[in-house]
């Protein structure tokens, strides 16, 4: 019996070692990605260790880590096996930054001013109760068994859809979520993000402070061919600069969110490998290249981050947003934007009425139809920081859709001919989670 005990003792130690052995390179990204996970979802989401580590980092390797929380001190410790511990620290108002070892955190003391009074007007353009409204021409049955079937029944696990908010006519027509999250949780968007960091240039533009077409943006780039760069190729993702978005190892984009504390820096110093307007590539790293353009164009940290509160996410009552910044106070424009359904919808609704809020011209029309015009090379599935369904990505879902979208199935779909924004966020995309199903059954529900 001892024995056994001993050769399966050998056996984990061999096992855990060898573990170690192939992911050790990685430590940096599973430590780094785990513990900026569950402090985000702590103090940014109020939710619990369990269902964090249950729910967000159940995945190989991150599911290695061993998390510790500071509530003290709002941080949160990763390990794997005691090896590369790396901190992430809630920051009041900035949400939850990934120190990269060696650096001080204690630097950023940004806090951004809001107004965060809602408007005494029913939802969208306030938080009162909406009037009961029953649309004669929708199927409630058809849609919502549509949305029912979105989620996953008997812990099946699958689906993993955390909410499905359908907005038709500026009303809630259905609206779900999965047990632990309600109307009030704030819920990651990741690379929905993109298209708010789009939005911010629109404002910009619409003010005179830039233009779409301008090039000579970074004074870096003067001493070559990026001078030639303009911003229109970076919102489209074609610029030409040399970009790997891998998440599965070591690259650009892990390098950047995992480990820099100035993120626009390393997109900033990339090569131009191909040809600006003729080489789309999706690149977290041009997003963030994007918002330190947008740093550039005021005096101070302070101007820049209320700039994103004051002009846009205040002022169309999306309250619950918090973007994430770097160690520098640089949104993570790329990535990390956390709102609840009801919040994001907003932001869809915006798009959807041309870049009128309630009377309030935020954004152009111009700029929202620049934002839907297929970028050249992508074959018709990306505009400006936002996807397309111009080249009928999702077959049975009418052409003029346009989304933001993120990582594992976050999703804000836009569809003008239909009137309705749909929002879906989960744990998995397609083809696990067909998005054309999904939408498509929904739409049969509205004749």
């Amino acid at each position: 019996m001892k024995r056994i005990l001993k050769i399966v003792g050998l056996l984990l130690v061999l096992s855990i070692v060898v573990i170690i052995y192939l992911n050790y390179p990685k430590l940096n990204f599973i430590t780094g990605f785990a513990s900026k996970s569950v402090c985000s979802c702590t103090f940014v989401a109020n939710r619990t260790l369990e269902s964090i580590e249950r729910g967000d980092n159940d995945f190989s390797p991150i599911n290695l880590a061993t998390n510790t929380i500071d509530f003290d001190n709002k941080s949160v410790t990763s390990t794997v096996y005691g090896l590369k511990a790396r901190t992430a620290v809630f920051k009041e108002g900035l949400g939850c930054i990934l120190i990269p070892e060696d650096s001080d955190h204690t630097t950023l003391n940004l806090k951004q001013n809001r107004n965060l009074t809602p408007k005494q007007l029913p939802f969208p353009y306030g938080n009162l109760p909406q009037k009961d409204t029953l649309f004669s021409n929708v199927d409630y049955t058809i849609l919502n068994e549509a949305v029912k079937h979105a989620f996953d029944l008997n812990e099946e696990q699958v689906k993993r859809t955390r909410a499905v908010l359908v907005i038709y006519k500026d009303q809630i027509i259905a609206e779900q979520y999965a047990d632990g999250f309600n109307k009030d949780t704030k819920i990651l968007g990741w690379s929905m993000t993109k298209s708010i960091t789009s939005a911010m240039v629109g404002i910009l533009e619409k003010q005179g402070r830039v233009n779409k077409n301008q090039s000579h943006l970074f004074s870096d780039w003067e001493v070559d061919d990026r001078s030639k760069i303009t911003l229109n190729n970076l919102l489209q993702m074609n610029s030409g600069l040399a970009w790997e978005e891998d998440y599965s190892k070591i690259s650009d984009v892990t390098k950047m969110l995992f480990l820099k504390e100035d993120m626009p820096k390393i997109p900033r110093e990339k090569p131009m490998i191909g040809t600006p307007n003729k080489s789309w590539n999706y690149s977290s790293g041009t997003t963030n290249l994007i918002s330190g353009f947008i740093r550039d164009q005021f005096k101070t940290d302070q101007d820049y981050v209320d700039f994103w509160y004051t002009e846009l996410i205040d002022k169309i009552g999306m309250h619950s947003m918090t973007i994430e910044t770097d160690l520098k106070g640089h949104f993570v424009g790329s990535s990390y934007g956390w709102a609840t359904a009801r919040d994001w919808s907003k932001f869809g609704l915006l798009f959807l009425h041309e870049g009128n809020w309630n009377g309030d011209q935020i954004l152009t029309k111009d700029w929202v139809d620049y934002s839907k015009t297929p970028t050249p090379t992508s074959n018709g599935i990306y505009g400006a920081q936002f996807w397309l369904n111009a080249g009928g990505r999702y077959p049975d879902v009418p052409k003029d859709l346009f989304s933001c979208n993120g990582y594992q199935g976050q999703q804000v779909s836009i569809i003008p001919s239909k009137d309705i924004v749909i929002v879906r966020f989960g744990l998995v995309e397609d083809p696990i989670f067909s998005f054309n199903t999904f939408l498509s059954d929904i739409l049969s529900a509205i004749n």
